[in-house]
This record gives structure tokens, C-alpha cells and sequence, in this order.
């Protein structure tokens, strides 16, 4: 049975086909001065995870030291360049990929396909590469995984799909430049035409005096995001999963 669970951030496991893909691995607990709002990650990922996918550089989704906690066997697709970032985190099967070109991991195909995002490591040093998301395909099913981005008009081209995974928000309680907040993400479902969406990259990584404040992950960007989608793109199932939680991808 095909599955999806929320793990956090822009992490996922997605299992498609008897395959497990994990998107945008961050597996610590903290990252600078930004903690863990919810559940820790099982630890049983590493050992279950058949594909790797690295949407971009930033450190909140190529994060070399999550990596280090993964097989370094389980092959990686990452964004084209990206590969000396990957390498540190001891990966040892990696495919850099570019926009429009379709990658083949058993049953799985994966196409790369545009993000409107910061493409620096740290937002403004070094050489920027290109941020990408994908179509994951496995069998009839089709899922995009956005990565982070914020809207594009090359979107209606990439639908209709069964499941979107889509950024609804940013860091805490902000949200930055290049990300799709509730409204722009509601928008994105008419563009992209999916079966069923599901809200991720908000609230569950908290700066650490207002994690103090406010224990729970924060709410109210998915569940905007799920109201407006019911006004926008009525005919879309959105399903807001609490990080750690998990749901069938099959028809309700």
C-alpha cells in the first residue's frame, strides 16, 4: 500500500511501488539556534530508506550531518553541482540531475523540474545552483515534491498529479522570500490540478526561546492553507498531517 509520512520541515517518506524516498533529509534534533518542534524521526529510517532526494543546497534541506545518518550505499539525486555538498555527508551513490531530465531508480522515475527559490548555500556566498523539485512516478502514480519555491507559471504544466507535496510556509513563525505561503500555495493546487495535497515545511523547527513559548508545532499555516484550498480548489483532498503522523495514499 502506498504511504506517506510526515516527518518534519520538507521531510517525508514517501513509499511508492515497495520503494521508501526520502525528501530533504534533516534527521537532527536542532540546527543552529532552531530546534525540533514534535516527534523525533524513527530510527528505523536509515535502514528502510531506498532513494534519497535533495531539492536544494540551503543547510535546512541538504543537511550533512542528517545524511551522515543514512546508508551511504542509498542512491542520492541531488541538483546538478550539488554533488560536492552530498559527498560530505559520505554519500556514496549520487545522481545529479537538471530540469527535465528523468532519473530511474528500479520501478521509480524521477524528473527534475523547476523551483523559483534561493539556489546559495548561504543565501548570498559562493556559486548558485539551480533548486529543483520533482515528479516522482511509480506505476500510475504520479507525486510532485516541491522542495521550496514560491509560485511559477510553469506550474500548470506539471499536473495533474495524485499527491503534491507543497510548501506552506518558512522558518518559526516567519516566512522568507522564494516560499509559497497559505494563499500562493492554495493558488499552486489550481495550477498543478492534484488529487489529494498535503502542506509541508511549516512550524516544526522553532528558534529556541520561542520553542520555550510555544511547545507545539505551529498550526496555523497548514490549516490556512487547507481552509483557502476549500474556496480555490474545491475538488482538491487536503490532508494536514501532524509531523511523525502518516496516511494512505490509496482513495478515501
Amino acid at each position: 500500500m502506498d504511504r506517506l509520512t510526515y516527518i518534519g520541515h520538507a521531510t517525508t517518506l514517501l513509499q511508492l511501488d515497495r520503494l521508501s524516498i526520502l525528501t530533504d533529509p534533516m534527521l537532527r534534533s536542532w540546527l543552529g539556534p532552531l530546534h525540533r518542534q514534535g516527534p523525533p524521526p524513527d530510527p528505523r529510517l536509515p535502514k528502510i530508506c531506498d532513494l534519497i532526494l535533495i531539492s536544494h543546497l540551503h543547510r535546512d534541506h541538504l543537511d550533512v550531518r542528517s545524511l551522515r545518518r543514512l546508508e551511504p550505499s542509498t542512491p542520492l539525486i541531488v541538483p546538478r553541482g550539488a554533488a560536492r555538498w552530498a559527498l560530505r555527508g559520505g554519500a556514496e551513490d549520487i545522481r545529479e540531475t537538471g530540469i527535465g531530465e528523468t532519473i530511474a531508480i528500479g520501478a521509480i522515475e524521477v524528473t527534475a523540474v523547476r523551483a523559483v527559490h534561493n539556489g546559495h548555500r548561504d543565501r548570498t556566498f559562493g556559486e548558485p545552483i539551480q533548486p529543483l523539485g520533482y515528479l516522482i512516478r511509480a506505476g500510475a502514480r504520479t507525486v510532485y515534491f516541491a522542495g521550496d519555491t514560491d509560485l511559477f507559471p510553469e506550474m500548470s504544466d506539471l499536473g495533474p498529479v495524485d499527491l503534491a507535496l507543497l510548501p506552506v510556509w518558512g522558518w518559526g513563525s516567519s516566512i522568507g522570500t522564494g516560499h509559497l505561503d497559505p494563499g500562493r500555495a492554495a493558488k499552486a493546487l489550481e495550477m498543478i490540478r492534484p488529487r489529494l495535497a498535503v502542506p509541508i515545511h511549516w512550524g516544526t523547527f522553532f528558534p529556541a526561546g520561542l520553542r520555550r513559548l510555544r511547545p507545539e508545532p505551529l498550526l496555523e499555516p497548514p490549516l490556512e492553507f487547507a481552509r483557502l484550498a476549500r474556496s480555490l480548489a474545491p475538488e482538491v483532498e487536503v490532508r494536514v498531517l501532524q509531523p511523525g503522523s502518516a496516511t494512505s495514499l490509496e482513495d478515501r
